[in-house]
Parts: structure tokens; C-alpha cells; sequence
């Protein structure tokens, strides 16, 4: 039934990734209440590891929403926007333009900065928009362009001005630096099932003390009351009802996160390198090239390839998803023009990008693609 479920299906997207093999036997043990001591002790653990995942203060809230990483974009406007509030969004992809459109829903004079596909955010530019907005947000890796913006650097302008800063991290947060406190970052979530490799459903969010003055400050209540900031103290603080959290995304949460916090954020750093060099490595002599043209502005865990001219991108990934693996091409103003391939948690192995390398041989008819994969990961290894 289904093909046994795939469970040999290769995932290479940018999200969701494949779960690791702690997360997945966490998600099978039998259910507890959500108001079992026993919960309240694991999430208790789970603050503690976010902490040192995102870079908090020791006494910065964190938790996990019920719901994916648009949740806890959604989250942070709700709780710190208020109507007429000025906000400045850096947006050069989707998912900048999608913190645009939720913060105007909830009441905001929105100013943008932008920067045209494939180039991030100059800083220059959110300097000379700063002038009273109450919040500036960014993405930190823009996935839909496989574009890392300069976040530490619009956070020492925005530390200047008494805005509060909202960054998504969600290619970025479990897989590269993110340093929330030293960079003095207000408000950050990503998704259980990018960097970490959990199942999908959790947004792991990062408060700081600053945001959670603005939210006291609010003239009016939280329009989201799911969220709000409040509700979530009365839960994973008080531990109080406020609602149902699904128990078993947080078990497998707990060991997926545990897992990359024991491996190391630069043993983490350095498989991303390897792995993608070698990718580029294999492809280049088919005519693939990176998207993104300035070095520092690409995004490790979301490798953006442009593809060769003539070639066909529906043709050829319907035939690799025949073969059991997935992978994305570009979205909205890209597709048909680049691919994006996820490097995040357990897709940055060599195995799964070998056998869409081997895969690649047959559909399109050429040799030593896995012979160039295997020579460039021992070289950069050597």
C-alpha cells in the first residue's frame, strides 16, 4: 500500500528534509497528555536546547507553535504589530514578500527594501528606511532564491535605531551560525522540518526580552489568541492549559534537535560545504552554474543551480520522481530556471545526492557524474 509508504523515496528539496532516524522511533513511542509532568519536563529541555540553538539569552523565552514556520512568521506580527504601526520589510524573494503581506493584514504601514532576484539585501539600503519604523524584518535564507542576506550587519544598524528586529531563519537556524543575542535579534522562528530534520508541524520560536516589552506595551489585545504571547507563557512557563500541543511532534522534535546540537554546529557547517561543492563539482560540466553570483550572497543549505540552456526541467525531475527522488525547481519569477537542492539536516549526506548523480547518468544519458561527485568529496575531505 502507497509503496510501502515510501520509505526509500529520496527527498532533495528545500524543505521538507528527510527525519532523522532519532526523530522518526521518537514519533512512534505511545502518546501522553499534554498536561503530563513528563511533557512539561521534555519541553522544558526543548527551551533549554533552542536557547543554545538560536544564540539566546539564558533567561529568553522559547518554544514550539503548532504549526509550520509560517506559523511563527504569523506569530511575531500578531503579537508585535499593531495598527499603524510603520515596519520595514527586506524582501528579495517569496518569503520577503510574505512577511510583507502578513504584516499589512495585521494593521502595518509597510515600507520595503528590496533587491532583485538572486542579490541580497544591501544594508546601505535599510539604513536610509529606518527613520521611525517600530520592527524591521528579513530573511535571513530567502529559499526561494537561495540567497543568504546579511543579517548581522542590518542588526548592528537596527540595534541604532529602537526598532526591533524579526529574522527568519528558517534555512539558516540548526545548520549555520545564528548568533540572536550577540547580533541583537528580537524575534526568530524556522520550521521543524528544515535544518533540524523533525516532521513537519512545529515553529520553534526565540523571544527576546525587548519584543516581549513591546508586547506588553500593546494598546489592544493580540488579534491571534492561538499565539499569543501571553497564552504561550501560560503553557511552557506556568504550565497551565491554553490549548492541545500534538505530544509526539515534540518527542520527535526533542531527539532531532538534541541530535544536531551533539554533532556540532561546525561539523554541521563543514558536511553542508562538502556536500554542495561536490554537487557543483558533477553538474558543472553539464552547463548547471550557481544562480546566486556574488559568493557571500548564497545561501549553503539551499543550493540554487541555473540550468543549462535547452534543458528540460519538468521532463527531467518527472522522471528522477519516477525513480523515488524529489527534487525542486524554482518558484514563481524561476521556474524552469533554476533547481533548488536541499542541504539542510539529513538531506547533506553524500548517499542521497550519489544516487540522484547515478540517477542523472541514465536519464540524461551521460557518464561520470558519480565519478565527479566521488573524486570532489574526496578532495575537499583530503
Amino acid at each position: 500500500m502507497f509503496d510501502d509508504l515510501h520509505l526509500d523515496h529520496i527527498l532533495l528539496t528545500p524543505g521538507p528534509t528527510p527525519i532523522h532516524p532519532r526523530a522518526q522511533r521518537a514519533l512512534m513511542r505511545g502518546m501522553l497528555g499534554h498536561m503530563d509532568p513528563e511533557v512539561f519536563a521534555l519541553n522544558r529541555e526543548i527551551q533549554a536546547d533552542l536557547r543554545v540553538m538560536y544564540g539566546t539569552r539564558p533567561d529568553d523565552f522559547t518554544a514550539v507553535l503548532a504549526g509550520t514556520g509560517s506559523l511563527g512568521m504569523e506569530a511575531g506580527f500578531a503579537n508585535l504589530v499593531e495598527q499603524g504601526d510603520e515596519i520595514l520589510v527586506c524582501a528579495n524573494g517569496s518569503f520577503g514578500r510574505r512577511m510583507a503581506e502578513m504584516a499589512a493584514r495585521y494593521g502595518a504601514r509597510v515600507r520595503l527594501v528590496t533587491a532583485p532576484l538572486g542579490e541580497a539585501i544591501r544594508p546601505e539600503d535599510v539604513a536610509a528606511h529606518l527613520d521611525g519604523v517600530q520592527m524591521v524584518a528579513v530573511v535571513h535564507g530567502e529559499t526561494s532564491t537561495g540567497v543568504l542576506n546579511p543579517v548581522p550587519q542590518i542588526a548592528e544598524l537596527v540595534r541604532g535605531s529602537g526598532a526591533l528586529l524579526t529574522v527568519d531563519a528558517v534555512t539558516t537556524a540548526g545548520m549555520e551560525p545564528f548568533h540572536m543575542d550577540e547580533w541583537g535579534v528580537d524575534y526568530a522562528y524556522t520550521g521543524a522540518q528544515k535544518c533540524l530534520s523533525a516532521p513537519p508541524g512545529l515553529a520553534p520560536v526565540a523571544i527576546s526580552e525587548r519584543a516581549f516589552a513591546r508586547y506588553s506595551a500593546r494598546r489592544t489585545p493580540t488579534p491571534l489568541w492561538y499565539c499569543d504571547f501571553e497564552g504561550l507563557q501560560d503553557y511552557w512557563t506556568r504550565h497551565t492549559y491554553h490549548h492541545t500541543v500534538p505530544v509526539n511532534l515534540h518527542f520527535a522534535f526533542h531527539a532531532a534537535l538534541q541530535a544536531a546540537l551533539e554533532e556540532g554546529m561546525e561539523a554541521r557547517v563543514r558536511r553542508v560545504q562538502e556536500v554542495g561543492a561536490a554537487i557543483l563539482a558533477a553538474l558543472a560540466p553539464l552547463g548547471f552554474s550557481h544562480y546566486v553570483r556574488r559568493p557571500q550572497d548564497r545561501l549553503p543549505t539551499v543550493l540554487a543551480l541555473r540550468l543549462p540552456q535547452g534543458f528540460d526541467d519538468a521532463g527531467v525531475r518527472l522522471a528522477l520522481r519516477q525513480r523515488e527522488i524529489s527534487v525542486t525547481g524554482g518558484l514563481g519569477p524561476t521556474a524552469g530556471m533554476i533547481w533548488r537542492l536541499g542541504l539542510m539536516g539529513e538531506a547533506a549526506r553524500p548517499a542521497p545526492y550519489r544516487a540522484l548523480m547515478y540517477a542523472l547518468e541514465g536519464i540524461l544519458g551521460e557518464s561520470r557524474l558519480v565519478a565527479r561527485f566521488d573524486e570532489a568529496l574526496e578532495g575537499v575531505l583530503a
